[in-house]
């Protein structure tokens, strides 16, 4: 295989705010994977909160250039084993086991959802992500891009407040995301709260170590809790069975596709919903996520939609959420 790596900067259209950080621009990496004349393309973008850079992605993937060039390819999960055993982040095997995953399937002439035997006709609508602002503006990103299903950013001290005065605008269905920012007395009485102004489910209210309110909010929650920060790895799902009604799977977090078929699979033998969601990302990652679609309950992969310029072609996301697959094979990717 022959490997390169490219760095994007991707501008947003608006600031995007969540309780513990704002930001314009989102830098990412694009692993590039080439064999008998095909290319698969694979995406991880860089994260403060887990200490993630381009820098220091570039840095781990060069130092095994070698190894990875040399490797005798066959399938991604053998792949992923391989990479794995070189002690990577995630995130940086993320980038590469997606690339491989694209490849192959391009090699197959195949897209990834029909080499998983599954059919595309019946998937879950993505919401729309709403940052933290102030209300007028969250009205006015609403308002921008009318929309079946949003998810509000929250973790602020006026959350019900802004909540009802979305509410105001539109009757779409409402996901709350407090991103670890309230204390379980907070999420329990917003629960109910929040319920009757047709919230679907709260994510990750809590931060992941407080377990003893993690389960009291289980008991008492008006709401579903999805699982975000406290599902990071495979290990993690049947960890999350008793205080969670299912699990948030992000491939940069998780290491890519490979894992993430594991834990769809580990989460359905528990009993939990699935979904899968999304950073600030190209249609690189994005066309990734999607050939999940099939197997998920709930998705978020709105990150393509947030960029004032998209820097690949793929899955496509048309107004009201119906998505149109690529006749390209694999994820179905070409960078622009």
């Amino acid at each position: 295989m022959k490997l390169e790596l490219k760095k994007y900067v991707l501008q947003l259209k608006h600031t995007f705010t969540i309780s513990r950080e704002s930001h314009d621009t989102q830098d990412t990496l694009i692993a590039c994977l080439s064999q008998d004349g095909e290319t698969g393309y694979g995406e991880a973008t860089s994260n403060p909160y887990y200490k993630i850079t381009f820098e220091s992605m570039q840095a781990e993937i060069e130092a095994i250039r070698t190894e990875i060039e040399h490797f005798d390819f066959q399938n991604p999960e053998k792949f992923h084993e391989f990479l794995v055993g070189k002690e990577l982040s995630n995130f940086s095997i993320c980038a590469l086991d997606l690339a491989a995953h694209d490849l192959y399937g391009k090699l197959l002439k195949k897209p990834l959802y029909a080499i998983w035997n599954t059919s595309p006709e019946n998937y879950p609508i993505t919401n729309f992500t709403i940052g933290i602002d102030s209300v007028e503006k969250m009205v006015e990103k609403m308002k921008e891009q009318p929309w079946p299903i949003y998810k509000i950013k929250l973790g602020s001290d006026r959350d019900l407040e802004i909540v009802e005065q979305l509410r105001r605008e539109t009757d779409a269905c409402f996901r709350v995301d407090a991103n670890c920012g309230w204390t379980s007395e907070q999420a329990i009485e917003l629960s109910h709260k929040l319920k009757e102004l047709g919230v679907e489910f709260l994510e990750q209210p809590l931060k992941p170590a407080d377990l003893e309110g993690l389960k009291k909010l289980k008991e008492h929650s008006a709401l579903p809790i999805i699982a975000d920060e406290s599902c990071i790895l495979e290990e993690d799902v049947p960890k999350c069975a008793g205080y969670f009604d299912g699990i948030n799977i992000k491939l940069t977090k998780c290491g890519g596709l490979t894992p993430a078929l594991r834990m769809i699979q580990k989460a359905r033998e528990l009993n939990l919903k699935v979904m899968v969601g999304c950073m600030t990302e190209s249609s690189v990652g994005i066309s990734a996520i999607a050939q999940l679609l099939p197997q998920l309950d709930y998705v978020d992969m709105d990150g393509a939609m947030l960029l004032k310029e998209d820097i690949a072609t793929g899955v496509q996301i048309l107004d009201g959420g119906k998505i149109v697959f690529p006749e390209v094979a694999g994820s179905g990717v070409r960078l622009l």
